[in-house]
């Protein structure tokens, strides 16, 4: 079986495959699902707000190598950059 990933990372094993398929299999109760609108929220404040923000081709494509070889998001390894610069910066 291929290594199978959530979106965060984490590694689905074949048990934790397997578990869901049977939950899955018995049915949900929907009355007790969680409704989510939209992505949750980065902090404690209830929104996060969006930076949008031009490079050059160079680094978008190391970024995008990064993210792919630490499987996480290019927004995920942005962040981080940006969180060190500004700690570093204070």
């Amino acid at each position: 079986m291929a290594t199978l990933r959530t979106r965060s990372g984490t590694k689905l094993t074949k048990k934790v495959v397997d578990a869901l398929a049977e939950e899955a299999a018995r049915g949900y109760d929907l009355t007790k699902a969680k409704r989510r609108m939209g992505r949750p929220a980065l902090g404690d404040g209830g929104s996060s707000p969006r930076v949008q923000l031009r490079v050059d081709p160079d680094l978008d494509k190391a970024l995008r190598a990064c993210a792919r070889k630490e499987h996480r998001s290019v927004s995920e390894v942005a962040r981080t950059a940006l969180r060190e610069y500004v700690d570093r910066a204070a």
